[in-house]
């Protein structure tokens, strides 16, 4: 029968460490908890549930620790979680049947299912949010360059299909303040050093683009007022991410005498977009084949006018 060893990395996180380790405590063969020298009662919380508390300093490369936490496990199999992410107890069965099984699957990727703003999303960028998680010891790691990174496996992976819980943002205050002090910088330090450039057209094409991913593209109108607002939410932490590029390449001028016509087109050409889209929805809702076909003549033109 297969260990399991449960890794943990957690940061003032007294208010959600319980509930996470109350989830695995069934299941876990060893609980490991990094400790990132919280100031709160997140080590004593943890010490309620095993005695392998690891205290380091509070890397802003969060996955340093993580690493860290792996390296001290003892079992056949790791599993990583974050405070603010539970195990149900669906996913717990279907990870203890794979994890007894025989497999040449080195590592398994989890569904998770996003509690935002106290609506569980169902669509978009937010589901099914496949995260890299179980993995047999030795053959997973995260890269340390950048936060977004997913666990890197050597050998063959899986999708189970029970989805882990995730206590995303249950604030508008703190989904902004992790836009500003984490996500948005991280990404715009990965964009230059990828050699990439920006121009001013990017500062109106950035979170246009975001929002036809997730409001039309990943179907993120299908959590209604949920799925709205955190459209324009991302749309708004491209045009952040687009602005910090621009402050670290010196915020280099741009102007001309015909700016204000060069904008104008460019947003005509987004209005005509957005038209695009809400076409292409309705064409995929819509029944009846006669209107089906009028919308279909319809977006051919819409498109005929954007690439001209």
């Amino acid at each position: 029968m297969s260990t399991l060893s449960v890794v943990i990395s957690a940061f003032n996180e007294e208010k959600k460490l319980e509930a996470c380790l109350s989830s695995v405590k069934a299941i876990a063969d060893e609980i490991i908890v990094v400790n990132n020298s919280s100031t709160d009662d997140t080590e004593k919380i943890a010490l309620r549930y095993t005695k392998n508390v690891f205290t380091r300093p509070n890397n802003p490369m969060l996955n340093v620790n993580k690493n860290f936490g792996f390296t001290k496990a003892t079992s056949d199999w790791i599993l990583c979680l974050d405070a603010d992410e539970r195990v149900t107890p669906e996913l717990a069965k279907e990870m203890k049947q794979i994890m007894d099984a025989p497999s040449d699957n080195n590592g398994y990727w989890i569904p998770r299912k996003n509690i935002i703003f106290g609506k569980a999303i169902e669509n978009s960028i937010w589901w099914p949010d496949y995260q890299m998680r179980l993995f047999k010891k030795g053959k997973g790691k995260f890269a340390e360059k950048h936060v977004h990174e997913m666990i890197t496996i050597d050998g063959k992976t899986e999708h189970l299909t029970s989805p882990m819980l995730h206590e995303n943002y249950s604030s508008i205050s703190q989904y902004l303040q992790k836009l500003d002090r984490i996500y948005t910088e991280n990404e715009a330090e990965q964009y230059i050093a990828n050699g990439k450039t920006i121009t001013w057209i990017d500062a109106l094409r950035f979170p246009a683009d975001d929002f036809f991913k997730t409001f039309f593209l990943r179907k993120g109108y299908k959590d209604g007022l949920h799925g709205l607002v955190l459209s324009m939410l991302q749309a708004f932490y491209a045009e952040i991410v687009f602005a910090k590029i621009w402050e670290k390449q010196g915020f280099k001028e741009y102007n001309s005498k015909n700016f204000l016509q060069d904008v104008f087109k460019e947003c005509l050409k987004i209005a005509m977009e957005f038209q695009y889209w809400f076409v292409s929805m309705f064409i995929e809702i819509t029944a009846n084949p006669a209107k089906k076909l009028a919308l279909k003549m319809k977006r051919k033109m819409i498109s005929q006018k954007i690439s001209s």
